[in-house]
C-alpha cells in the first residue's frame, strides 16, 4: 500500500500546540497524527489511525492467545445497571450523565463491568457453561477535572477490557495470572518497560490488584520498589508498624505554654527554648501533627476528617483518598482536600495551629467528650505508649507526653503519610527506592462484587445456585500509544518502532527532473509488490528542506530519499534511528530495503 504525502489527509506543523505539555503530545500533533477537538478529546488522522490499529492488534492477538473472546458493548448506556452496583453515584463527578429526549437517566461508559456482567447472565445459566473470558477495544468516557498531557490523561479514550467469569477462586486465579501473563507479552511486543506494582482496588473492588507502570519522568502516579523485588503504587504501601511502647516510666500529661507556635518547626524551636528535655533535643519526630481535612463523598456531601502525624512527615492526600472511604464506611471513591476557612468557621472549637485529640475530636482526652464529633485517624507509627507533643486546642498552648492508648485514643488506623525514600519496605526486602510512571494496565481480582449486584449465578454440580466469581484487566490502548511515542523520539520528531510504524519505509522524491520523478514512481512501486507499506513523498512544490523535515517528524524507521544520486544509479538508505544514512545500488535498493525491514 502506498500513501502518497500529495494527496493524504495531512499537515504538519512546524511550531508546538499552544496546550501541549509533554513531548509526545506536541509531536503526535504536529505530525498530524491526531488534532485536538476539546480538552482532553482527540481526533484521529489517517497516520495516527495506523498506528493505533497496529497497538491493538498486538492487544487482541495476546487476548486471543489466552482464549478470550471479542464482543463490542455500546458507549452510551443506561443507569439502571449502574445504580444496581451503586456505582451511578460511586464515581462522582468523574461521570458523564446525559439524559434522552423522554427524560431517561444516561451515562457514557467509563468502564463495563455491569454490561458484561449482565450479558454473562442472560445468556449463561450452569457451571458447565463456565469459565469464559470476554473482552473488547471500546471507548471509554471520564470527565476528568484536568485532562493534561494529550492522550495520557484524556476524557475520551481507547482501552481494551476483559472479564473473566470462573465457578470458584480457583479458576479465578488461573485467569488472573494468564492475563498477567498476556500483559508481559503485550508490553514487550510494544517496547514498553513495565513494572508491575501492587495496587489499590478502589472503586472497583475486590481482593487484590496489580498495575502495569511504564517508568518515566512524566508519569503521574509514583511508585516504590526495592532491591529485594517488592514494588508498589504509593497508594498501596504500608507501613512497617513500630512496637508498642512501655509507658510505665512516662511522665503525666502536662498543657504548657508554647506561645507563637503553630507550625512543627515554631513549635520545635519553643519547646526547646521554654521546655527543654533533660536527655536531648526536642524534634519534629516527637510532635504529633494533627490535619483536618474534607472529604467529599459519592454524594456530594463533605465531611470533615482529622488525621494525626508525626511532625516530621507530611500527609499524601493521594494515599488518604484511597484509605479514608473504607474508615467511613463509604463505597466508592471520594476527594479529599484541605479544609477550608469556611469548614474551621463551622466548628470554633478548632484552633487552628493548636489542634489536638482532645475534646474538639472524635477521641478521647482525660476522659473529655468530644464535642464537634470530627473523626480522628492515626498513623500507624503512633503506637500505644508512644509519648507525643500535640495541641491542647487552645492557641498558645500544648500538650506535653500525651501517650497513646493511655491519654487518648482514635477511631481508627490510616494510612496517610507520604512514602519516603529509604522507608523500609513492608516485606522486609530493604529500603524503598521512589520512582514515577505511567499506569499502562490493571488487573483485578473482583470475586463476586458485581456478580452479586446484578443477580449473576449459575447451577453448580449439585443443583444449587452459586454466585459467579469475576475478574476484571484493563490495558489503556491509546495511552500506550502515547507512552510508545513519549519514549521513541529526537529533537527532530518520532521514531516509531518497526512493528507500530504507520509504513514500513518512507520514499522522499527530491527534484524535479521526469528521470527522478520515474525513477521514484517504480522504485515505490516495486517496494509495494515486494508487500511493503510505503510514504511517498511526491509533492511537486514542497523543498528537499521541508520534506526532510517531515519524513524525521513522522517516524518511519526507514528513509530512502531518491535525488542527486540517481543519475549515478544510487539512492539514499537513512535509519531514522541511528541516523546513519548509506547509498544503495538502485538495483539493489528494494532488496535491501526488504532485509532491513524484515530483519
Amino acid at each position: 500500500m502506498v500513501q502518497r504525502l500529495s494527496n493524504l489527509f495531512l499537515r504538519t506543523l512546524r511550531e508546538d500546540p499552544a496546550d501541549a505539555e509533554v513531548a509526545s503530545h506536541k509531536l503526535l500533533v504536529r505530525a498530524g497524527y491526531i488534532r485536538r477537538a476539546a480538552p482532553g478529546i482527540y481526533s484521529w488522522l489517517p497516520l495516527g489511525l495506523k498506528v493505533l490499529a497496529k497497538v491493538e492488534n498486538i492487544v487482541r492477538e495476546e487476548m486471543n492467545a489466552i482464549g478470550a473472546q471479542e464482543v463490542h458493548f455500546p458507549a452510551l448506556l443506561p443507569r439502571e445497571p449502574y445504580e444496581a452496583t451503586n456505582r451511578w453515584t460511586e464515581y462522582g463527578d468523574n461521570l458523564f450523565r446525559l439524559q434522552d429526549r423522554k427524560g431517561t437517566d444516561m451515562l457514557l461508559a467509563p468502564t463495563h463491568e455491569e454490561m458484561f456482567t449482565l450479558l454473562v447472565k442472560d445468556l449463561y445459566t450452569s457451571y458447565k457453561d463456565l469459565p469464559v473470558c470476554l473482552y473488547q477495544i471500546q471507548t471509554k468516557y471520564r470527565d476528568e477535572a484536568r485532562p493534561r498531557a494529550g492522550l495520557l490523561r484524556g476524557r475520551e479514550f481507547i482501552m481494551k477490557d476483559s472479564y473473566s467469569f470462573n465457578i470458584d477462586d480457583a479458576g479465578l486465579d488461573e485467569a488472573y495470572q494468564a492475563h498477567r501473563a498476556a500483559y508481559i507479552k503485550i508490553f514487550e511486543r510494544l517496547g514498553l518497560k513495565i513494572v508491575i506494582v501492587k495496587a489499590q482496588s478502589g472503586a472497583m473492588g475486590g481482593s487484590r490488584s496489580e498495575e502495569f507502570l511504564h517508568p518515566t519522568p512524566i508519569g503521574e502516579d509514583t511508585f516504590v520498589r526495592s532491591a529485594g523485588g517488592y514494588a508498589a503504587n504509593v497508594e498501596a504501601v504500608t507501613t512497617v508498624v513500630p512496637e508498642p511502647v512501655d509507658a510505665t516510666n512516662t511522665p503525666a500529661a502536662i498543657v504548657l505554654e508554647t506561645p507563637e507556635s503553630p507550625t512543627i518547626e515554631t513549635l520545635v524551636d519553643q519547646s526547646n527554648f521554654l521546655h527543654p528535655r533533660a536527655d536531648g533535643a526536642w524534634t519534629a519526630a516527637d510532635t504529633l501533627k494533627n490535619v483536618v481535612v474534607a472529604v467529599i463523598l459519592p454524594d456530594g456531601e463533605r465531611k470533615l476528617v482529622a488525621i494525626g502525624v508525626p511532625g516530621d512527615r507530611a500527609v499524601d492526600m493521594d494515599r488518604v483518598e484511597v484509605n479514608v472511604g473504607a474508615l467511613l464506611g463509604v463505597g466508592g471513591e471520594v476527594e479529599v482536600e484541605a479544609a477550608t476557612e469556611e469548614d474551621f468557621k463551622k466548628f470554633p472549637q478548632l484552633v487552628k495551629g493548636y489542634i489536638g485529640p482532645g475534646n474538639t475530636l472524635d477521641a478521647k482526652l482525660l476522659g473529655e467528650e468530644s464535642a464537634t464529633g470530627i473523626p480522628f485517624y492515626l498513623d500507624p507509627r503512633v503506637v500505644p505508649g508512644s509519648a507525643w507533643i500535640t495541641g491542647a486546642n487552645e492557641a498558645g498552648k500544648h500538650v506535653y507526653y500525651l501517650v497513646a492508648g493511655r491519654d487518648f485514643e482514635a477511631d481508627g488506623v490510616i494510612e496517610a503519610c507520604e512514602v519516603r525514600e529509604g522507608d523500609p519496605a513492608p516485606d522486609g526486602s530493604g529500603e524503598l527506592m521512589t520512582a514515577r510512571g505511567i499506569e499502562m494496565g490493571h488487573i483485578f481480582a473482583l470475586g463476586t462484587k458485581y456478580a452479586e449486584s446484578l443477580g449473576l449465578k449459575v447451577l453448580d454440580q449439585n443443583g444449587k445456585l452459586q454466585t459467579v466469581t469475576m475478574g476484571s484487566y484493563g490495558v489503556g490502548v491509546t495511552r500506550a500509544l502515547a507512552a510508545v511515542a513519549e519514549g521513541n523520539r529526537d529533537d527532530r520528531g518520532l521514531i516509531w518502532p518497526r512493528n507500530l510504524a504507520p509504513a514500513d519505509v518512507h520514499v522522499v522524491m527530491t527534484g524535479k527532473g521526469t528521470e527522478i520523478v520515474d525513477g521514484a514512481e517504480a522504485l515505490v512501486a516495486d517496494l509495494e509488490a515486494a508487500g511493503l507499506e510505503v510514504i511517498f513523498d511526491d509533492r511537486p512544490k514542497a523543498s528537499p528542506g521541508v520534506k526532510f523535515g517531515d519524513a524525521e517528524l513522522l517516524g518511519v524507521p526507514t528513509i530512502v530519499v531518491v535525488g542527486r544520486g540517481f543519475a549515478e544509479g544510487k539512492v539514499e538508505v537513512k535509519d531514522r534511528r541511528s541516523g546513519e544514512a548509506r547509498e544503495v545500488a538502485v538495483a539493489d535498493a528494494v532488496a535491501e530495503i526488504l532485509a532491513e525491514v524484515q530483519g
